[in-house]
């Protein structure tokens, strides 16, 4: 593989402007059909099998009317005053709505009784000619402009409901910019010199733009969730940055060591550039694993990732030598700090070296304090509470969290929560004449509110009963009154609506984690086995990154579950952990852990195999990545931890836990439990069943250059 990889790099540096050229072309040809055949982001939010999803399949067959999505007009007159006085803007208002494209009906608040008891609040209810997942952003936009008059005469217009809930468009925050600024300046600090650190945004940029115009181009072919070009955007930026950062990095460290730029260039894709294949392959079998989850928002967002990713790979192993081979000496242009005095010869001069040797001396009080510390961080995570985050846990500058609060004000939590029963009369159970009968058991159950009038499908084989929970949609309380209610109704009857369906999420999720991380584990250690021909080194890395994964799971539970610096993150109260977070939480950071495993351990295993010595091995191969690992780790941090400025509690999720998780794996589990591990298993790290040896394919040849940073490798010692 490494003269494969070496072919591709040498390939690109001999004919650079062709290959720029290339992705100049794939580029405006991926953006430009983005642009003119991308498809509608659509949240599918249905658990395959689950009986809000067989409800939801009987509406649309049966009963369109009722299947399509709805929305609320929300008006709220100011303090003092009552709602009525604004009754004409109010009617012009509707009566805009009623005329906008896809509204299939309007209620009138005055009409319906959707007043509150103070006469303050109403709402309108719109009905859409399709379902909400389907919808888009642009009927609620023109509900929302329809709304204009309401706000002329003085009083508040908002628009919430399911509809608006999910077709929301993601807010930006320009926290990717700031992520970007903050990595060009631990670029400069690392590499020195302007042109160098530009080099790895420059390839960032270009994975970024090309990967979430593929995630466009999917969302042509499957429903895919807008939460995937968020997590594109902020993987794509990472890896895009690290990948780069190392062949770079490898590059001018053998330019260095006194090799010419092609020889040097040709060594780095050998090496390093091999090294980026297996951590993005890592990557991508860890997101491609989402499709195991059975889900379509999970699946969108793991195949929307793998795609950034794969455009990552191909950028570096491509693009990069192209771009290194042009530049030749001008990659030290413009340097911005002093200059670096040359590297010793000798590794042991290293502090990486010392810090190695250190460790591996003293392997206990090491393995024992680290793993204790990550322990310490992950004891949260046994308590760890999912649900899926409803509109009360968006910011407060968006019109459906204001619709939200209002409705909640107005009404009760539970109206944000609507139930809808689904009787199919066609199957035995409820009828037509018993359907009163299970209204009557459904208004006695102490967490319903209200029950609504029922609605009959055209034909008379269907019949819709709504009903209003007294408790929030993401309450606990809620999914305990949906249990009885599910207990309750006939066998002939599904409940469904946007509560129970992601509450039918929840508890899917609930289910295949274990089966999805089983899943990864295998697949890793079979990957990493193949890879460094070793039982005992997957296993290890399997072992640290559940351990750095899980530290982060905890970080999150005390930030955001149980309020621990909420002012610090700008949080305005306590949040459960957003069901989809774990499993996404766990492709990516085992994923990208997987990077900064590969990355080490083969500079590692390349020393043990010149050398036979295990203990300077690992010196070796700390002292040659140390730096790299951690400035590609710092860079991914910075990137990610920008997010947490987003205004989403859930985008704040995902970048608190995901700077945590690779800050921990790059310092605590790299530079200390990694030397004291291997120091205490000495060559068995390395041990391989002899059947096995000779039944697995042999996918890296012997190392085909020194360590720039070692002129000659001691002797093998003597066999005692």
């Amino acid at each position: 593989m490494h003269r494969v990889i070496r072919r591709i790099g040498d390939a690109s540096a001999r004919r650079p402007w062709p290959t720029i050229g290339l992705w100049t072309l794939l580029a405006v040809l991926v953006i430009g059909l983005a642009g003119t055949a991308g498809g509608r982001f659509a949240d599918d939010l249905a658990a395959p099998g689950s009986q809000s999803e067989r409800a939801m399949k009987l509406l649309e067959e049966r009963f369109p009317q009722a299947a399509g999505g709805s929305a609320k007009a929300v008006f709220a007159a100011p303090q003092g005053e009552r709602l009525d006085r604004y009754r004409p803007a109010i009617q012009a208002a509707l009566a805009r709505i009623a005329a906008a494209k896809d509204v299939a009906a309007v209620t009138d608040p005055f009409v319906t009784g959707t007043v509150s008891r103070d006469g303050r609040i109403g709402y309108a209810e719109v009905t859409f000619d399709r379902p909400s997942a389907g919808l888009g952003p642009e009927p609620v936009k023109a509900v929302t402009g329809a709304l204009a008059p309401v706000r002329a005469a003085g009083a508040v217009a908002e628009v919430g409901g399911d509809a608006a809930f999910v077709n929301a468009e993601t807010e930006t925050s320009g926290t990717e910019v700031a992520g970007l600024l903050a990595a060009l300046v631990v670029l400069l600090v690392v590499l020195g010199t302007a042109v160098a650190a530009l080099v790895p945004i420059a390839i960032a940029m270009v994975t970024v733009a090309t990967g979430l115009s593929g995630i466009a181009l999917l969302a042509h072919a499957m429903d895919v969730t807008s939460a995937a070009t968020s997590v594109g955007m902020l993987i794509g930026l990472g890896v895009g940055i690290d990948y780069a950062l190392i062949i770079v990095a490898r590059y001018r460290q053998n330019r260095t060591a006194g090799q010419d730029n092609r020889t040097a260039l040709s060594n780095a894709m050998a090496s390093a550039g091999s090294a980026v294949l297996f951590a993005g392959g890592a990557v991508v079998v860890a997101m491609s694993a989402l499709l195991l989850t059975g889900l379509g928002l999970l699946a969108s967002i793991g195949l929307g990732a793998a795609l950034v990713v794969l455009f990552a790979m191909a950028t570096a192993l491509t693009l990069l030598p192209a771009l290194l081979s042009l530049l030749g000496d001008r990659i030290d242009a413009g340097r911005v700090v002093r200059r670096h005095r040359l590297p010793a010869k000798r590794t042991e001069d290293g502090a990486w070296w010392r810090l190695a040797h250190h460790v591996s001396g003293r392997p206990w009080p090491y393995l024992l304090g680290a793993s204790a510390l990550l322990l310490t961080l992950a004891a949260p995570a046994l308590w760890m509470r999912t649900g899926y985050p409803d509109a009360g846990a968006d910011s407060t500058s968006t019109t459906h969290r204001r619709a939200y609060d209002l409705l909640a004000k107005g009404f009760g939590p539970g109206h944000n929560a609507p139930l809808l029963l689904v009787a199919d009369l066609r199957r035995p159970g409820v009828t037509a004449q018993t359907i009163p009968d299970l209204t009557e058991r459904l208004a006695a159950d102490p967490g319903i509110a209200a029950v609504g009038p029922p609605r009959t499908s055209p034909r008379g084989d269907a019949v819709v009963v709504p009903a209003i929970p007294t408790s929030a949609p993401a309450d606990a309380a809620t999914s305990r009154t949906l249990e009885r209610v599910r207990d309750l109704a006939p066998a002939n009857v599904a409940v469904s609506g946007m509560t129970a369906m992601t509450d039918d999420l929840t508890r899917q999720l609930d289910k295949t984690l274990p089966i999805f991380i089983a899943a990864i584990l295998a697949t890793s250690f079979l990957l990493l086995m193949v890879l460094f021909r070793a039982v005992v080194v997957p296993l290890k890395a399997a072992v640290m990154n559940l351990l750095s994964i899980g530290a982060a799971y905890g970080v999150v539970v005390a930030v955001f579950q149980w309020g621990w610096c909420a002012d610090l993150f700008g949080l305005d109260g306590t949040y459960a952990i957003a069901s989809p977070l774990p499993t996404i939480f766990f492709s990516v950071l085992f994923g990208l852990s997987m990077d900064y495993e590969v990355f080490l351990l083969s500079r590692i295993r390349e020393s043990y195999d010149a050398t036979g010595d295990s203990t300077a091995s690992v010196a070796r191969g700390l002292a040659g990545t140390g730096r790299v690992i951690t400035s590609a780790a710092l860079i991914m941090t910075v990137v990610f931890l920008g997010f947490v400025a987003h205004p989403s509690p859930m985008v704040k999720m995902l970048g608190l836990g995901l700077s945590t998780a690779i800050l921990l794996d790059a310092t605590v589990v790299r530079m200390l439990l990694v030397p004291a591990t291997m120091a205490l298993l000495g060559k068995a790290n390395w041990w391989l069943p002899r059947r096995l040896d000779r039944r697995l394919p042999h996918l890296t040849g012997p190392a085909t250059e020194p360590f720039p940073d070692t002129p000659a490798p001691p002797p093998a010692p003597a066999v005692r």
